[in-house]
């Protein structure tokens, strides 16, 4: 039996909190999908903590935590993190990853630098993580599995010679960078291939049979619907699905195992990168909703660049929340806006002078206006509150109009940054 917690929009949901606090009840936490481009802020009572590659489960003891085959793998980036965990008190966690893994390679990062620059203004604001390369490189069969790590000496020496003679082609006529050098690169892989040693494992037959003997797992996708290189608003997408259905490719588990997908939606909308954000605010408004916002500010997990922040926007969730599948729908840092007097909705997008509640392909996007329904806020602290009754009537309100305009039940209601600042219905 499977899980998949995955985010609505364009990431920065809350997914993290969300699979921490699942995660007590779980045996396994798969990331199947992205790489270190994002990351998920969790609290706990081990401390706040910004992970990148590993699952957010890994401050359980009874649980075992994969790096799945569909993970861009950054392998100095992942032991980074686990030391970053352990040095502050975390038990050493029990880590697998995935045979079939792809390695995030030096020169990924590289490329993914010297094109944005190259693009300028017209940029992709990417992260700079090497993730569009990597994905690139894996389509393009270009890449190197961790398989390879233990395979043929020989064999491993002559692909990347012949990768690195590609590679410096480009680096030196397009971009007029340095060449790589093969035996260096060589000397890094041996490097990588002695950290990760210890945790590789064909994780696809270890989850078959952790699903026949009953085990709970739970798939935490990274980024959201409006990410999806199929679904999301492309070209301004990351280079994986970001999609639930995915989880069954990029975990190695039949479809058939994921009984529930948990989209987790925020309460107010935010983004990080370029790309259209119809319910987009700024100045003041923006600022304050900001430094208010998260955990102690919106800013992005990974590059903390500051994020650009919205009113709640129905139509964009709601096509999240469809293209996901989901069976329940996780409302994350209600408590935010407790501040405000009046709280602006996005309910339909105008376009050309019509109105539509159906989110446009990416051409269409980028004309259309917020149309805005204003609700009465409860200018009130509701954290702390366990009991839905409990809300303030106005709160109540504001979760059963975004009930209604995405179409999906709101099970879960997050009211703070804790791991036990939630309210079940």
């Amino acid at each position: 039996m499977a899980y998949a917690i995955v985010g609505a929009n364009w990431g920065d949901e809350g997914k993290g909190k969300i699979t921490d606090m699942m995660a007590k009840e779980a045996d396994i936490i798969v990331r199947f999908q992205g790489g270190a481009n994002a990351g998920h802020t969790i609290v706990n009572d081990y401390g706040k903590f910004a992970l990148h590659t590993l699952p957010s489960g890994v401050f359980y003891g009874h649980t075992t935590s994969i790096i799945g085959n569909g993970v861009a793998l950054n392998i100095p980036i992942l032991f980074q993190e686990i030391k970053s965990i352990t040095d502050r008190g975390v038990p050493e966690p029990k880590i697998l990853v995935s045979d079939r893994a792809q390695i995030v390679m030096p020169y990924h990062i590289l490329f993914d630098q010297y094109e944005e620059e190259r693009l300028g203004g017209k940029s992709f604001g990417s992260t700079k993580s090497g993730i569009a390369p990597f994905y690139s490189d894996k389509y393009a069969k270009i890449g190197f599995q961790v398989s390879e790590l233990f395979g043929g000496e020989a064999e491993l020496k002559e692909k990347v010679r012949r990768v690195c003679e590609v590679k410096n082609v480009l680096l030196e006529n397009l971009y007029h960078k340095p060449p790589i050098d093969a035996d260096k690169l060589l000397e890094e892989l041996a490097g990588y291939r002695e950290m990760v040693a210890p945790y590789v494992c064909d994780t696809s037959a270890y989850l078959w049979e952790a699903a026949k003997a009953g085990k709970k797992i739970l798939l935490e996708g990274q980024l959201g619907s409006l990410k999806d290189p199929d679904h999301g608003i492309y070209p301004m997408v990351t280079s994986s699905s970001t999609l639930a259905a995915y989880g069954a490719i990029g975990a190695g588990i039949p479809p058939y195992e994921i009984s529930k997908i948990i989209v987790v939606c925020k309460a107010y909308s935010s983004a990080v990168g370029a790309g259209a954000f119809v319910s987009e605010i700024f100045g003041e408004e923006a600022d304050e909703l900001r430094r208010r916002g998260g955990d102690g500010g919106e800013y992005g997990a990974t590059t903390g660049r500051p994020r650009r922040m919205g009113w709640f926007d129905a139509v964009a969730s709601r096509y999240g929340c469809r293209i996901q599948g989901a069976t329940d729908v996780a409302l994350t840092v209600l408590d935010v806006l407790g501040y405000l007097d009046e709280i602006p909705v996005c309910v339909g997008y105008e376009i050309d002078g019509e109105v539509t509640t159906e989110f446009p392909v990416t051409s269409k996007l980028d004309r259309a206006k917020p149309v805005l329904e204003t609700l009465p806020g409860w200018k009130s602290d509701i954290r702390g509150i366990r009991e839905y009754g409990k809300l303030p009537e106005n709160c109540r309100r504001y979760i059963e109009f975004i009930e209604e305009k995405i179409g999906f039940p709101v099970t879960m209601v997050s009211n703070g940054p804790g791991r036990d600042d939630i309210i079940y219905r």
